[in-house]
């Protein structure tokens, strides 16, 4: 049967959908569309967007992807996509996508950091980044190479960057983006629980009675999790409850039986109000047998600052910041407790008016009495919470007072499961880490914790956040499965494993994403690679980055598939192959690791992330990395030259050879005659028929040897047999993902249960305990004793094996809040259309017509007593910079007075050059959420 493409589209769309809802196709239908599809080649993979780990069906026809769809056997997402996921191809084959390197130069060909981009070859690009990295190395050390990782490396990628990095350079100067997105839920993981991530998984939708969204827009930005949520709720609409708590009305809200809005950082207030309502008025609600077995009471310090600049840094004594920045900044170093926050402080020993001089933060914290915990929450009444709380001045308070105790009824209610679920509302917060362990708090006293429909649940808003942010440990302070750079321990073990000399790791690793923008303002680093990110258009405060960027004597990369802010500012641009152009793995939200294969060929002369660092490797020897060092806070590196040469290496060994091509490397063997290899390409390990010249200016052939299958079993096997237990990698591709630790082949759903979680059973077994649950993460689990207002080193340190912590944390107002000059709160965020910085759904041309441009949604009172209307153009003002934005009174978001939400999704309303780069003092991640701002006609 002959077919236009008009006919075959509408033929297998029809068949498709008839087939997703069980419908019986009719046979001429059928034939005519698997007729049109029989030279196609359908493979499994996983999304490219958010977190949610949808696993999708790729068709590939000549070369090209040509169809994408959901995939039915995923048990995320069931065969539905969003609307980005069924976009995945045309991210691929945007007009402008970069297919040569780029360097900015001058007439003459040389190198000049004011030049314009000209097209270079690989060896050229090599050969000025080889030469920078060295000048940086030779000024600052290890602490002058920087990377701006990210939560959308593929796990091979990611890993292959620390080994480079932390083993190569000897620099902890590698962060991911995800610092912006999670780094609260981590640290308030590894502070409750001891290990990181998830207790629960997305069973959990299916099975509870009670859904609370707590700053998470999940309508949008987690769409098929809300499309199960949606689904939940309408299978028993009576008894199932979604409640959610938003700073704005957007589209999560619109199915709410309870709608709460308050005022920005007033989470804090909220959670502890529910606490109060436990401890207080409903203290049989508490499962005491479940506490005291599992459960202990900790605290910590309240004067940690903002995670902002401090007095005498380089930078504020040279001037670069101006009045008005400093009025906020002056806030990191001391603050004046007000009117709002006193009442919480109160039991802390601060009163109103107190000067509260900042330490800059600190994850210390130490273990208190129940009756400690009880007066940090006596402040907390539902009078106090609803006056400080209530974000919706047209609301009256009796109303937010109902809403408060109704949704404590919901939490208290004896034998009701609830899921707490929450994103960048409460992870991008100045207190980020906080409010994470409050949520732990509520669900740790009614024993509504690691249980099957029970558990509060951070969701990670990128692909592999998980999986190779957090689990690979690319954070400058991580290394992999949860261990620390800190750690002479866990140092010693991953030498071993890397098989280089001990004492080669660095143990300082302080350079979060934020400080590696500062040390570039600062002058420290002078070579910095973006990968697989946006560093310039994704940073708060961006304007002071770019000009330390463009201005100062450094080398800045970027390497990306498209021209993007962060390519622009660059010096030098390298063309990166796209997640279906190589092999890769991501880790979801919900502990799911999933590997896909190359489908295609890189365009153009694209190669990947984990081929630029590996060819990178080959320009750095033993002699060049491994010398001594003095850091700046005076620690020594020693020189490991000599027990190099003891373990065979000589001088002129390269990172090449030791890292990345060395004897267990080479025994994973290419054979492209048996599964998962057969019939797929393998650009890194064989070459493709592109013949891209390479880093040595030769054609590349390729490794000779699986080298994606190496990088993934050297990392897993830092897990292995630890409580993060990954299956082997080709059993990956065989299923749809797994959920870890994976033992005896099978997945964990619920950690710390012993009904479920195998590590938690032998835990309990062990310690002789009849327990239901073992929180066996092992950080910080050997406490000081103290009271609220710290600890008490004559009462010794107390042993908290296999218990969980709850917190007493206050409430305390953010560092810049609308005033008589900056009235107004801005949030920031992402719209359903929009992925990120737009680098990629920009270049959708269906995306784009959908959405395109951001716009600045405020309340329609707002807009017309500042002289404005829909569609009209308004500046955006704060004290570190302004955009315009095009005004929007209705739709999807709708803000009460007092505050605007504008997405940061386009690089033409560059909001990020507006927002303040305060940050969660513990965890470093930045609070996009919350900054003072006017609005006024342009």
């Amino acid at each position: 049967m002959a077919l236009n493409r008009r006919e075959f589209l509408k033929s297998a769309a029809a068949a498709s959908a008839a087939s997703a809802v069980g419908i019986a196709v009719p046979s001429n239908l059928n034939a005519a569309a698997t007729d049109a599809q029989k030279d196609w080649r359908w493979d499994k993979a996983a999304c490219r967007f958010c977190g949610t780990g949808c696993g999708i069906m790729l068709a590939t026809k000549e070369g090209r992807i040509v169809a994408v769809k959901g995939d039915p056997a995923a048990p995320v997402n069931r065969g539905l996509n969003c609307i980005k996921g069924y976009f995945n191809a045309k991210i691929m084959y945007g007009a402008d996508r970069l297919k040569t390197p780029l360097l900015r130069m001058n007439d003459k060909g040389e190198f000049d950091k004011h030049g314009k981009f000209r097209p270079v070859s690989w060896k050229r690009a090599f050969d000025e980044m080889e030469k920078h990295a060295k000048k940086a190395l030779k000024a600052s050390g290890p602490e002058g190479v920087a990377v701006f990782a990210s939560g959308q490396y593929t796990v091979m990628e990611g890993y292959a960057a620390q080994k480079m990095m932390k083993g190569g350079f000897r620099s902890n100067a590698i962060d991911p983006n995800a610092r912006h997105c999670m780094a609260s839920a981590v640290v308030g993981f590894y502070q409750t629980f001891g290990i990181d991530e998830p207790s629960g998984c997305y069973d959990d939708i299916e099975i509870t009675d009670t859904i609370v969204t707590w700053g998470s827009n999940m309508a949008e930005m987690h769409p098929i999790l809300w499309s199960r949520v949606s689904d939940r709720k309408l299978s028993n609409p009576d008894h199932v409850k979604i409640v959610n708590i938003q700073t704005y009305t957007h589209r999560t809200c619109d199915i709410g039986d309870i709608n709460i809005i308050f005022s920005p950082s007033t989470d804090l207030a909220i959670w502890n109000y529910i606490a109060h309502e436990i401890v207080y008025n409903h203290p049989e609600a508490i499962d005491w047998d479940f506490v005291k077995k599992n459960i202990v009471f900790t605290a910590g310090p309240v004067n940690i600052g903002y995670g902002m600049r401090r007095a005498g840094e380089k930078s504020i004594k040279d001037g670069k910041y101006t009045k008005l920045e400093m009025e906020t900044i002056d806030k990191e170093m001391a603050k004046k407790v007000s009117a709002k926050e006193a009442p919480a402080l109160e039991p802390y020993g601060y009163k109103e008016g107190d000067v509260m001089k900042n330490t800059p933060g600190t994850l210390k914290h130490w273990h208190i009495s129940f009756e400690e915990y009880k007066k940090s929450l006596a402040p907390f009444t539902l009078d106090y919470v609803a006056k400080i709380a209530k974000g919706d001045p047209n609301e009256s308070i009796e109303s937010f007072k109902k809403k408060l105790q109704g949704l404590a009824a919901l939490y208290v209610e004896k034998g009701r499961k609830v899921v707490s679920f929450w994103t960048m509302g409460m992870n991008q917060h100045t207190r980020g880490t906080w409010v994470n362990t409050l949520s732990y708090n509520v669900h740790f006293l009614l024993n509504k914790q690691a249980l099957p429909g029970n558990g509060a649940f951070s969701l990670t808003g990128q692909p592999s956040a998980c999986g190779t942010a957090r689990e690979v440990g690319t954070f400058c302070h991580r290394l992999p499965a949860d261990m620390m750079v800190k750690n002479p321990k866990h140092r010693a073990h991953t030498e071993k494993v890397w098989n280089i000399p001990a004492g080669t790791l660095n143990p300082v690793g302080n350079q979060h994403i934020m400080k590696i923008h500062r040390d570039i303002e600062d002058g420290v680093v002078k070579f910095a690679w973006v990968n697989v990110c946006n560093a310039y258009q994704d940073s708060a405060s961006a304007s002071h980055w770019i000009k330390a960027a463009r201005e100062m004597d450094n080398f800045i990369v970027t390497s990306d598939g498209y021209p993007g802010i962060s390519a622009k500012v660059s010096d030098l641009v390298l063309p990166s192959a796209m997640i279906y152009e190589k092999w890769g793995a991501y880790g979801n939200a919900e502990r799911r690791t999933q590997h896909w294969r190359q489908q295609v060929l890189p365009v153009g002369d694209a190669m990947s992330d984990t081929w630029q660092w590996v060819e990178f490797a080959k320009r750095f020897t033993v002699k060049d990395l491994w010398g001594g060092y003095t850091l700046r806070n005076g620690k020594k590196l020693a020189d490991v030259r000599k027990d190099a040469k003891k373990m065979g290496y000589n001088d002129d060994t390269t990172m090449y050879e030791i890292l990345f091509a060395n004897k267990r490397a080479k025994s994973y063997k290419v054979d492209t005659s048996k599964f998962p290899q057969k019939g797929f390409d393998n650009s890194e390990c064989l070459g493709d028929s592109r013949n891209v010249k390479g880093s040595d200016g030769e054609v590349f052939k390729g490794y000779g040897f699986m080298i994606h299958e190496y990088l993934f079993e050297e990392y897993a096997s830092f897990g292995r047999g630890h409580g993060h237990d990954l299956a082997p990698f080709e059993v990956y591709h065989k299923v749809r993902g797994l959920k870890w630790p994976v033992v005896d082949g099978k997945e964990t759903q619920w950690r710390f249960n012993v009904k479920y979680d195998p590590y938690a059973a032998k835990a309990a077994k062990a310690a002789g305990s009849d327990s239901t649950h073992a929180f066996y993460g092992p950080l910080a689990k050997n406490l000081l004793q103290g009271s609220l207002k710290g600890p008490d080193k004559k009462l010794g340190k107390k042993s908290l094996k296999n218990k969980a912590k709850i917190f007493a944390r206050p409430y305390m107002d953010p560092p810049e809040m609308p005033d008589a000059n900056y009235d107004t709160w801005l949030c920031t965020g992402r719209v359903l259309e929009h992925w990120h910085s737009g680098t990629m759904t920009m270049r959708v041309p269906e995306l784009f017509r959908a959405v395109p441009e951001a716009l600045c949604y405020m309340h329609p009172a707002d807009a017309k007593a500042k002289g404005l209307k829909r569609g009209e153009l308004c500046w955006v003002e704060s004290r570190r910079g302004k955009v315009k934005a095009r005004v929007e009174t209705r739709g999807r978001n709708r803000p009460a007075q007092g505050l605007v939400f504008v997405p940061w999704f386009d690089e033409k309303v560059f909001i990020n050059k507006v927002c303040l780069d305060a940050t969660c003092p513990m965890s470093k991640q930045t609070d996009y959420k919350k900054c003072a701002v006017k609005i006024y006609k342009v």
